[in-house]
């Protein structure tokens, strides 16, 4: 606008040409849309498009950006608003987890984790997916650091042969060292022991969400969530094998690879791991650590003037919530010997 101005600014050309300001600006919005105005409109149908419908404004912006076109977001949801290009809707979430059983149930290890890179957490999960004439169910395995999808199972029954098909799948898209940890639900499926047996076999670790505190599976819940609402509700299929085919093409090509993720800093999961992995400079080596691992008995290392333990810096929980001897290939060491005792909430004994 400066460049059509030259050096004078509205309020001094509307009085060189005795107009009013209130005048000149009808005349303005009076006029045909602006060439860049219909270009940021085509741009913005495109990536609506070009993604079916399931981006809201706030993705779309960021496509918007990755595509070298800067446009505000309230800008992109007032054209979209106008243009009515709403984003596909949620519907109403069903529970599908049973918990009411008699299996072991695990410490939960994820909520102590700090991620520094791929296959140190798993996260999985089930859900239930409505067809014409019956339901299926539909089993994943997250990748918790990217949100990439590493493995799913589609079938009609909640059985235990549908968790661990989603879990070999990962398994063999990834291979993984010893010492990743497998977070689930409390549910039958991940209990069983089928499914920890497996587990144990490729030396990783269960760990289970407790009641009411839902949140360490919450990328996995959040996955669910967007694949009905981008994918299930906004589609019609004919029968098991054609929703099969729709799921592949959105998990394999559209979500892992393409759909932009707000927790990535809006990048596809497969870019984000890719963009970490040239960071780390081909460093491969898995990294894991716990919240307060080598501070859990930091408060006696100093003798206070009474002879006893210095608490001023003492951590709200005195002991360490990680296994004994936790030392797999991918992990963060063990304690030295020297360290006070660690509590095995496995075997329920102290280990000296």
């Amino acid at each position: 606008m400066m460049s059509l101005q030259g050096g004078l600014t509205i309020e001094r050309k509307c009085v060189l040409a005795r107009v009013s300001r209130a005048g000149f600006y009808r005349w303005l919005t009076a006029e045909a849309p602006r060439e860049e105005e219909m270009e940021v409109r085509a741009a913005i149908h495109e990536v609506v498009l070009e993604h079916r419908g399931r981006y809201g404004y706030r993705r779309v912006s960021r496509e918007l950006r990755r595509r070298g076109l800067v446009v505000n977001h309230k800008r992109v949801a007032r054209l979209m608003r106008e243009d009515n290009l709403v984003a596909v809707q949620p519907r109403a979430w069903v529970q599908t987890t049973d918990s009411d059983h008699e299996l072991k149930v695990y410490l939960n290890l994820a909520a102590c984790m700090q991620l520094t890179g791929i296959n140190q957490l798993w996260v999985a999960d089930i859900t239930y997916i409505r067809l014409r004439t019956e339901f299926v169910y539909l089993a994943v395995v997250l990748d918790a650091w990217s949100r990439k999808v590493v493995g799913w199972a589609l079938g009609r029954s909640l059985a235990v042969r549908l968790t661990v098909a989603a879990l070999e799948q990962a398994i063999a898209q990834r291979q993984p060292l010893p010492g990743l940890v497998h977070h689930s639900d409390r549910g039958s499926q991940y209990a069983c022991r089928e499914y920890v047996n497996l587990l144990e076999s490729h030396g990783m670790l269960p760990s289970m969400s407790r009641p009411a505190n839902p949140y360490d599976n919450a990328s996995c819940e959040s996955f669910m969530r967007t694949l009905k609402r981008e994918e299930i509700y906004a589609n019609t299929y004919r029968d098991l094998e054609d929703l099969r085919a729709h799921i592949e093409e959105f998990i394999e090509r559209y979500y892992n690879r393409i759909r932009l993720h707000s927790a990535l800093g809006y990048l596809p999961p497969e870019e984000f791991e890719q963009a970490a992995s040239a960071k780390a400079n081909g460093c491969g080596a898995a990294c894991m650590s716990f919240f307060g691992h080598g501070e859990i008995y930091r408060w006696n290392d100093k003798p206070a003037e009474h002879g006893e333990p210095n608490r001023s810096n003492s951590p709200a929980h005195l002991i360490d919530e990680s296994p004994t001897g936790y030392s797999l290939a991918g992990c963060s060491p063990a304690e030295p010997d020297s360290a006070s005792p660690a509590i095995d909430h496995f075997q329920g004994a102290a280990t000296p």
